[in-house]
């Protein structure tokens, strides 16, 4: 990614910060069929750089973030029964068809709900 490819977007305008722990990322994946970045990878720095300090995933779609779900999804997965939702949203599209890039646009949620925890 470029600063070009940002399009002058600055990480404060990804919504709020959702970092997960290996815990909530085990159970995203079996809900999510993606790959969540590792902290180890050396594009995180200028991922958190471009949309701040998130846990990333890539997947057929691109590149996406977890945004908390304030409001109930359906009867099965309300947030006041206790259960802690997140929304995919995407945040870059591939490139091009091989997946070698990423083009930064405009945060869109998609429909896919994960649920992180039971809280007790």
């Amino acid at each position: 990614m470029t600063d070009a490819e940002t399009n002058g977007v600055c990480a404060n305008q990804w919504g709020t910060m959702m970092k997960l722990t290996s815990a909530q990322i085990e159970r995203t994946l079996r809900q999510f069929d993606a790959l969540a970045i590792p902290e180890s990878h050396p594009l995180l720095p200028r991922l958190n750089e471009l949309f701040g300090d998130h846990t990333f995933f890539v997947d057929s779609n691109g590149l996406s973030i977890m945004e908390v779900m304030t409001e109930p999804v359906d009867e099965g997965t309300e947030v006041a029964g206790g259960v802690h939702a997140v929304r995919v949203v995407n945040v870059a599209d591939w490139s091009d068809e091989t997946h070698s890039g990423l083009a930064v646009h405009e945060p869109e949620p998609t429909d896919t709900i994960v649920e992180l925890e039971l809280k007790h």
